[in-house]
């Protein structure tokens, strides 16, 4: 990929689509101008209890440090282009309550920022360990969090989509109904049901609730982190996650950016499905994993020089 002129900073690595940079991305995005990027598509650090090695914040502090990354997100997004946010939730510390703080920060994109909630999605992670071990394993007084928000936000109400893009195969029950036909009538529920439903459309449409099962353990970046002696980012979406929103918002030839881009998955579905992307990530050791994901790299990434970023 050619870096955009207006984009002045080395890349740690580039691909044929996109490159990935090092350092502060809420520096690196005060570079991009405005109405440059079609789609935001990130995972941030969440709110969690226990501090984790890759940065995340106190829930009270959540609202107030991301708005600074959202204001920028929101200049450099095009009017008809999205902001993709996946965040997990929380617990209250000490007692089996949930804490609000990804509702609180959805709330100020919008009434605050400015933003508009285009839709909310629902990650459901089926092979997600049970947790919190203390109310769900131990006392037995919940059941286990395994649903991620996703919120899927815009500049204009009119975002860029189509749904065309992520259609689903149809059921079963559904191809038997388009090969025997459908005699058109109100359902129970009083909602008329034309002949229209009965006709192919290629796929059926997805709902907001995205079931992808994380249980990558075997993927050619592991296999490197592991050969290199090199710890994998342990907070890792599955490609799945970032492939929907991208086939669903975008077109060929668009610009993606991942601010909070950890391994890079986002980079790499993007190369996959011939975007254009930029990743940002303040901690070089997932930086220099993340080389794995792309086979046309060569060299080891300990062997990388330096950029001058910071």
């Amino acid at each position: 990929m050619d870096i955009p002129a207006w984009f002045e900073t080395q890349p740690y690595y580039q691909t044929r689509h996109g490159a990935a940079f090092l350092g502060d991305s809420l520096a690196l995005m005060q570079r991009i101008p405005d109405n440059a990027v079609n789609l935001v598509m990130t995972s941030p650090p969440f709110a969690l209890k226990r501090k984790k090695e890759y940065g995340n914040v106190h829930a009270k502090e959540y609202v107030e440090w991301f708005l600074p990354f959202a204001e920028q997100m929101k200049r450099i997004v095009t009017d008809d282009g999205s902001i993709v946010i996946d965040i997990g939730g929380t617990w209250i510390k000490g007692q089996p309550t949930r804490s609000l703080y990804h509702f609180r920060l959805v709330i100020a994109l919008v009434e605050e920022l400015g933003l508009h909630l285009a839709q909310e999605f629902y990650w459901y992670n089926p092979a997600k360990l049970p947790s919190p071990a203390e109310w769900v394993t131990v006392r037995r007084i919940r059941v286990k969090d395994a649903v991620n928000t996703v919120w899927w936000l815009s500049k204009s109400p009119f975002p860029k989509a189509t749904n065309r893009n992520v259609l689903k195969p149809y059921s079963e029950s559904m191809k038997a109904l388009l090969k025997n036909g459908y005699r058109a009538q109100k359902r129970p529920s009083g909602h008329d049901i034309s002949d229209n439903f009965s006709q192919d459309h290629g796929g059926a449409i997805p709902p907001n609730l995205i079931e992808l099962a994380n249980t990558d353990s075997n993927s050619g970046y592991l296999q490197e982190c592991r050969a290199q002696n090199i710890k994998p980012h342990p907070a890792r979406f599955p490609h799945g996650l970032p492939e929907f929103f991208i086939k669903f918002l975008t077109d060929p030839g668009d610009l993606v950016i991942d601010p909070f881009a950890g391994s890079v998955v986002t980079g790499d579905v993007c190369d996959t499905l011939d975007r254009r992307w930029l990743a940002f990530e303040i901690q070089e050791d997932y930086l220099q994993a993340s080389k794995f994901r792309f086979p046309e790299l060569s060299g080891s990434p300990q062997q990388l020089p330096l950029p001058n970023t910071r």
